[in-house]
C-alpha cells in the first residue's frame, strides 16, 4: 500500500542519452558534413532557465531513436560564441531553449520551448 503512495524506494534510473558536447566553432563543419549521411541534431540549452531545463528532461524522457540520429548539446552559457555562430551558419534566430534538425547540411525544422516536444523525430531519422 505504501509504495502505491509514496512510490518505491529504489531509485529511478536516469535516461542518459548519447550526447556529443558542442563546444567549439570548428564542430559546425563536421556537423554539416556528417549531415549528408545522417540527420544531426543540435540541442541549445541554457542552465539557468527552469523552463529550458523542463523541456530537455522531457526532450530525454520520450526520446527512443537509437542511433538514427548524431545529438549535440550545446550549453550557450559557457560557449556563446558557438552559439552565435550556429545562428549565423544556419541562419536561425536564436531562441533558449531550442533543437534545430539537419539534413545535408541545411536546418530541415528547428523549434523552441515547448514546441521541442511536439517534433516527430522519427520523420528526419
Amino acid at each position: 500500500m505504501f509504495k502505491k503512495i509514496f512510490g518505491s524506494s529504489e531509485p529511478k534510473k536516469e535516461k542518459i542519452l548519447p550526447w556529443q558536447a558542442l563546444t567549439d566553432i570548428s564542430q559546425l563543419d563536421a556537423i554539416v558534413e556528417a549531415s549528408n549521411t545522417k540527420t544531426q541534431l543540435i540541442f541549445k540549452h541554457s542552465t539557468r532557465c527552469g523552463i529550458s531545463s523542463m523541456v530537455m528532461k522531457q526532450f530525454v524522457s520520450a526520446y527512443d531513436l537509437d542511433s538514427h540520429i548524431d545529438l549535440y548539446y550545446l550549453d550557450l552559457l559557457s560557449y556563446r560564441d558557438v552559439s552565435n555562430e550556429v545562428g549565423y551558419k544556419f541562419q536561425v534566430m536564436h531562441q533558449s531553449p531550442q533543437l534545430l534538425i539537419i539534413k545535408n547540411g541545411l536546418v530541415v525544422a528547428h523549434e523552441s520551448h515547448g514546441a521541442i516536444n511536439e517534433l516527430d523525430l522519427e520523420q528526419y531519422s
